[in-house]
Parts: C-alpha cells; sequence; structure tokens
C-alpha cells in the first residue's frame, strides 16, 4: 500500500515535536526498531543514543522519560488504525463486511508504505501487542488521563462502536464490546506465539485463529 501519514499528536506527551525535525523523527523511528528489539524494559536513552549517533540530552529535548516516547508511539498507531478503518471502510455498505474487515485489521500485520523514514508497522504491531498496556495499567493512569493522551485510543474504539450500532442498533454495550475487541486481538495474538495453551490454536489454523476466534465471538454477542 503506498502511501505515508503523520500525525499531530497530543502536546503534553513530547516536549518538542519530533515530527518538526529530521533528528526527532529519526529518534521515533529508531526507537521502534529497538523496543522491537530488546523489549521495553531494557530499552533506554542511552541505547537509543548510541543506536542513532547522538546524545542522551537531544533524546531528553524531545521526551521526558522512556514511558512517555511508548506513549507517544502507541498514540502514532491508534492514529493510523483509525486511518485505516476510515480508509478500508470508505465504499463499504454491508455492515457485516465493515466488522469483519475492522477484525481483519486488528489480528493480521499492518500494510507497509515505501518512506524511507516511515515506521515499520510490523514492528509497531509486535510492540502495540506485547507493550500496550504499560502506559494505562499503571496507578497514574487518572493523572495521565487528564491530559487527553489517551484519545487516539478511544477515538478508535468510538469508531468501532458506531459501526457495530449500525450493525445492530439494540445491542446495548458497543463500547465495551469495542475495547474487549482490541485487547482480545492484542491477548489473543500474544498467547498464540507465546503461552498458545491459554488458547485453542493448532498448527493448522494459526494463521487465521484469532480472526475466526474474534469474529465468532462478535457476531455470536451481536445475534439479533
Amino acid at each position: 500500500m503506498e502511501f505515508q501519514v503523520t500525525f499531530h499528536l497530543n502536546q503534553s506527551i513530547y516536549l518538542r515535536d519530533p515530527e518538526s525535525t529530521e533528528i526527532g523523527k529519526q529518534i521515533v523511528k529508531s526507537a521502534i526498531d529497538l523496543i522491537y528489539k530488546l523489549g521495553f524494559e531494557h530499552f533506554t536513552f542511552k541505547k537509543l543514543a548510541i543506536e542513532i549517533s547522538t546524545t542522551e540530552a537531544t533524546i531528553y529535548r524531545y521526551f521526558e522519560n522512556k514511558h512517555r516516547l511508548l506513549l507517544y508511539i502507541l498514540n502514532w498507531y491508534w492514529s493510523y488504525m483509525e486511518f485505516l478503518v476510515i480508509f478500508k471502510l470508505q465504499n463499504v455498505t454491508d455492515h457485516e463486511v465493515k466488522l469483519r474487515t475492522i477484525v481483519e485489521l486488528l489480528t493480521h500485520e499492518l500494510p507497509e508504505s515505501s518512506g524511507t523514514l516511515d515506521y515499520s508497522k510490523k514492528y509497531l504491531n509486535d510492540i502495540v501487542i506485547a507493550e500496550s498496556s504499560k502506559v494505562y495499567l499503571v496507578k497514574e493512569v487518572s493523572e495521565i488521563n487528564k491530559h487527553a493522551v489517551f484519545k487516539p485510543y478511544k477515538d478508535l474504539c468510538a469508531k468501532i462502536a458506531m459501526v457495530i450500532k449500525e450493525y445492530n442498533p439494540t445491542y446495548a454495550y458497543p463500547h465495551s464490546l469495542s475495547s474487549t475487541l482490541i485487547e482480545a486481538a492484542h491477548n489473543q495474538q500474544f498467547f498464540c506465539n507465546f503461552l498458545p495453551k491459554l488458547t485453542d490454536v493448532t498448527p493448522e489454523n494459526a494463521h487465521e485463529y484469532t480472526y475466526d476466534f474474534l469474529t465468532n465471538l462478535l457476531f455470536k454477542a451481536l445475534e439479533k
């Protein structure tokens, strides 16, 4: 898919907009690569500075700490996912097809684009699956939420909830089902890869397992 997108994210996440300079863009791109390779626990600004031949002080001019950098990466991902949902559904009129398309997006690798400074969608997807809960399953979540830093995630949930309501206007829990779909997509993909006995995955159904499971769950819940 040949497109490249940028998003203007919440200013409270960063100290200086990384999209405003080439080194800022490189910080985010290389952070994604490094978090994917090392895991968030082992990722540090010192390692990132060595990776891109700069100083830790330069990185700290953009982000207060590595948790804020992870939050920026995740906000970019959620914004991109909402963009893809809108893009993929723009000419679709069948509500069931819309829901199946959304589940397809949530359970498969995202399309790559050709820009040299574009973020690796595979790495982003793996980071979201493994690390995303670390930005909101924290004691300070209420205080962090006051700055609307989870808005892209909430916007994506609201978009999916709207499609759920289109499919079944009488369903009482569209937002809960929407967030459950997203989180279950992450959990099931992670479990399939690392803790398969927590799932019913087999070698034969591994590629489509999470999609098949979630579409079954979704349409059972939405039976009219």
